[in-house]
């Protein structure tokens, strides 16, 4: 379910910003949100984000995906994990 969803919410991202897949190296800087304390592993999410995003084509494939964790935090409202993407020149 939860790679369902991201996998279309990516899609969805991509149509609205006329978003290019990518087929060369792109920086995926990643912000998480939890919605409680319970101890996580942010580094521990990586893979399974990473072959979303792929099956969404923001990149042809995730070898070139360059995951930056930037922050975590709590959002007990809205649990969510943001991206922001950058193409690698």
């Amino acid at each position: 379910m939860w790679f369902t969803d991201t996998v279309i919410k990516a899609g969805d991202w991509k149509k609205e910003n006329e978003w290019q897949t990518a087929h060369h190296k792109i920086i995926v800087r990643l912000w998480y949100y939890f919605p409680d304390y319970r101890r996580r592993d942010t580094h521990n999410t990586i893979k399974i984000l990473m072959d979303a995003l792929e099956d969404a084509q923001i990149y042809v494939d995730d070898r070139w995906a360059l995951p930056q964790i930037q922050d975590f935090d709590i959002d007990k409202a809205n649990p969510r994990v943001e991206m922001e993407f950058q193409m690698v020149e």
